[in-house]
């Protein structure tokens, strides 16, 4: 190996430095969000061991969506890393085989080890690190061992004939390369092994040559060779995505393109020539160059299976280093030359400065999403996925207007794209234009492969344009009417693939608004067979088992999908919700614990502080329970539950007059709030004497409610309180019709008569202190009721919350009698009011909180 000076890695940092600096400020775009930022495997959460199960792009190898792309050691950073790596550990295979001679032909066994290992590694970064193999056998034979073609042919065929020995230095390379073929073999079994003998599937879209019929497909094919070649040369239209329509096929041998494909196979041709057949330095640095282009690429060149690309840049990065190699000696050939050497050194130095400012003006390509697109639009505008992901950015950006011309353009470009036409209806359908949401996905819809009885499907849809009938079903179903035909669109799509999952999944959700939640628990069942470590899908079925009013068997689903997933946050609120409403006191430390869980997630979810207060009043914390409240109202000061329980709370704890500015806030709201005027009126009539104050809420209430029997007995307290015993008489009256049940309004009633026919001139209150009813305390466990919500891609739907975590308060609400009368004894009248305050006062119904109530 030649030594490298100090100032030489200095100037090459530099350059690099230079050419690459402004990348930093891009973010994550492309292959990076499946990769990366939406990769379930690259969460702390995730045990180490699914890194090894699952792909590239975190899909279990198992399924058949999965790439295949077993790359366990690339778990961080850019897309990129994967072809970086794999480079780095290619390269340290290739060295330390370069070390594997010894003296007098002798086997260095270490250095043969140490390669087997960095081969291994190099595949487990990408796949096409195991051609370093290749690249070490023709270092073997044709550099360690000096051979060119025609003497290696001579030395086999006189051994062949029985004209000589096999040379000792031919049985030493011979035992290398035997052990180097079986260390790769073994890899390979396991490589397949891994993916279960299965290649990944790939629509027609994504590499439309493989599914051409001949001469097409093998024309195709060989004239993306060139292709490949004049990127390395001529890197000056660069593209992100090569796919569908980007190089249009060759049908004919007619077709100009060809040219371009025999004369690459001639020059090609003529380096081999030249690199195997002659001896000396020039030409095994010609031949190692042409190895390292060559060799790496075949998994790339659809020779032994079909690739899911037409084109891919990232595949050319190793045989970008035989290129360079190349250009690097035709340099120094020229530049030994005296008439050429100043010419030479202006070239490179042209060549390598238009190359860096070419370099620094890309990585700005690659800022976002939108600016990466946008230039491969600019490259080449016949490829519909293009157009499809500038319309994803936008969408991404709420932009769907603009988003929508783009999707448009798409199925303009390639009319029989099925994701293109559904890209527009779910575009019209966050534009609120159903009828075209609607028309668009029929349009996908009759792309789908017809149905053809005892045909099976799987291995002729991709999963992702099943989606087709999950988005139709899914907008479909907002009109309740059409629940039936949503429901059918979900079993078609099973149909088809009966190891569909999200169809099972989202055939759950509608199950459980049709009110059938039997069949619901079924779909969810089927769903977890085909994944059983999924949390949603646990969570989904708890809320199942909520429908059902199995509360105890929801909590131990709530468990095991946080035994899957600690950090499920909606498996933490709703566990929490069910252990505190279960009334069992065991429970409320850890539904505590897990609703600091829940606020530590989502500390701006003003439900998870309420719930903690409620908690609190439970336990009897009121200091405790304040504070919670009071954090909830400051993140949503219009929460009604907490604006009510806070000042409930205040009331309870005799701080009344500190409850009715919260009240006072609460009414601004919500002017109609029963309860809140109802307190509002006990503290104005009990405590500030308002009565005036008073009577307009309790009013008010039976504007709101004429049946509200607690409202209407406060107003009689009002009116005896105003001295109208006719009218508080005729008020009583009334309230015993709407209960007559209630025996405290009968007595009272009793009580008003007997004053109104009493002969004494000195009036005497009924009710000690005028005290009107209070109210109960709104246990009303979440603000807002959670509806269901999808999973990322793909969509998985959850249901995120339900009504079941309101609950009744058992508390008693007091009631006074009045004072002793002229005719009831002191004695009479203590044991009336001892019964009085041990009167039931009958549960109100609680207010269920309604979505965006």
């Amino acid at each position: 190996m030649a030594d490298i000076s100090l100032k030489e890695v200095t100037l090459i940092v530099g350059v690099v430095t230079a050419c690459y600096w402004n990348s930093l400020f891009c973010g994550f775009v492309f292959d990076d969000v499946s990769a990366i930022l939406d990769n379930k495997d690259l969460h702390p959460s995730t045990p180490l061991k699914t890194l090894f199960q699952n792909d590239f792009w975190g899909t279990p190898m198992s399924e058949e969506r999965s790439h295949k792309s077993y790359r366990p050691l690339t778990v961080t950073g850019v897309v990129g890393r994967a072809e970086l790596l794999s480079s780095i550990f290619f390269l340290a295979a290739f060295l330390s085989y370069t070390k594997s001679k010894g003296r007098n032909n002798s086997i260095v066994w270490t250095a043969i080890a140490l390669t087997v290992f960095l081969v291994a590694v190099a595949t487990l970064c990408k796949e096409q690190g195991i051609t370093v193999v290749g690249i070490c056998c023709v270092y073997e034979v044709f550099i360690a061992q000096r051979y060119t073609l025609p003497s290696l042919c001579t030395t086999v065929g006189q051994f062949l004939c029985g004209k000589g020995s096999i040379p000792f230095s031919m049985l030493q390379t011979l035992i290398k390369l035997i052990v180097l073929m079986f260390s790769t073999l073994l890899l390979v079994v396991i490589r397949v092994q891994v993916i279960q003998s299965q290649l990944p599937v790939f629509t027609r879209f994504d590499n439309p040559a493989a599914v051409s019929p001949t001469p097409t497909r093998q024309l195709t094919f060989n004239y993306l060779l060139p292709v490949n070649a004049w990127l390395l040369l001529n890197p000056s239209e660069l593209c992100c995505d090569w796919t569908m329509g980007t190089i249009p096929l060759i049908e004919s041998f007619l077709d100009i393109r060809n040219v371009a494909t025999f004369t690459f196979f001639c020059f090609l041709g003529a380096l081999g020539i030249f690199g195997l057949r002659y001896p000396g330095n020039s030409s095994k640095t010609v031949l190692m160059a042409l190895c390292l282009m060559a060799l790496p690429f075949i998994p790339a060149s659809n020779l032994f299976f079909p690739v899911g690309f037409v084109v891919a840049e990232r595949v050319l990065y190793v045989p970008s280093m035989g290129f360079c190699i190349l250009v690097a000696h035709g340099w120094c050939k020229i530049s030994t030359k005296s008439v050429f050497k100043k010419l030479s050194w202006v070239c490179l130095s042209l060549v390598i400065f238009t190359h860096a400012l070419k370099t620094l003006h890309r990585n700005w390509d690659w800022e976002s999403e939108y600016t990466l697109f946008m230039s491969a639009l600019k490259v080449n505008k016949n490829n519909a996925k293009l157009w499809n992901n500038v319309g994803h950015a936008l969408e991404n950006e709420k932009n769907f207007e603009r988003a929508l011309k783009y999707f448009l353009q798409a199925t303009h470009v390639q009319p029989d794209d099925i994701g293109a036409h559904m890209n527009v209806g779910r575009t019209y359908k966050n534009l609120n234009r159903t009828k075209e949401a609607e028309e668009s996905y029929m349009t996908a819809k009759s792309l789908m492969p017809q149905i053809i009885p005892g045909k099976k499907y799987a291995a002729r849809i991709a999963p992702n344009h099943l989606n087709v009938y999950i988005n139709l079903a899914n907008l479909i179903r907002a009109n309740e009417s059409r629940l039936e035909e949503a429901d059918q669109l979900y079993r078609q799509a099973i149909s088809m693939r009966p190891d569909f999952k999200q169809a099972y999944i989202s055939r759950g959700e509608l199950l459980l608004k049709m009110n059938k939640p039997f069949k619901a628990k079924e779909a969810y069942l089927k769903a977890l067979e085909l994944d059983r470590n999924n949390a949603d899908l646990w969570y989904n079925l708890a809320i199942v088992h909520i429908e059902l009013k199995e509360p105890n068997e929801a909590l131990k689903i709530f468990n095991h999908a946080l035994q899957l997933n600690p950090k499920h946050k909606l498996a933490l609120f709703n566990s929490a919700i069910l252990m505190q409403e279960s009334g069992e006191v065991k429970l409320r430390p850890e539904a505590r614990k897990r609703l600091l869980s829940y606020i530590n997630q989502e500390p701006q979810d003003a439900n998870g502080y309420f719930n903690l207060g409620m908690l609190c009043m439970d336990d009897k914390k009121d200091t405790e329970a304040e504070m919670w409240m009071k954090k909830a109202i400051k993140l949503q000061a219009d929460f009604r539950s907490a604006l009510f329980n806070l000042a409930l709370l205040y009331s309870q704890t005799a701080r009344e007059l500190r409850a009715l500015p919260v009240l006072e806030e609460l009414l601004r709201y919500y002017p109609d709030h029963i309860k809140g005027l109802i307190l509002k009126g006990d503290i104005l009539m009990n405590q500030k004497k308002d009565v005036h104050g008073a009577k307009k809420c309790f009013e008010k209430i039976l504007e709101l409610d004429p049946s509200n029997v607690q409202g209407k007995h406060n107003l009689c307290v009002v009116y005896f309180e105003e001295k109208d015993l006719l009218k508080a008489e005729t008020c009583l009256i009334e309230t015993l019709a709407l209960a007559p049940h209630e025996e405290y309004i009968r007595r009272h009633l009793n009580i008003v008569r007997d004053k109104i026919s009493s002969a004494t001139l000195i009036e005497q209150p009924i009710f000690p202190a005028s005290r009107t009813l209070g109210v109960q305390r709104d246990k009303s466990r979440t603000e807002n009721v959670k509806d269901s919500r999808s999973e990322p891609r793909p969509t998985e739907i959850i249901k995120t919350s339900d009504n079941k975590s309101q609950s009744k308060s058992n508390k008693q609400l007091g009631e006074n009698t009045g004072k002793e009368t002229p005719h009831k004894t002191t004695k009479e009248v203590k044991e009336i009011e001892k019964k009085r305050v041990a009167a039931l006062k009958r549960l109100e119904e609680i207010e269920r909180i309604l979505n965006g109530e």
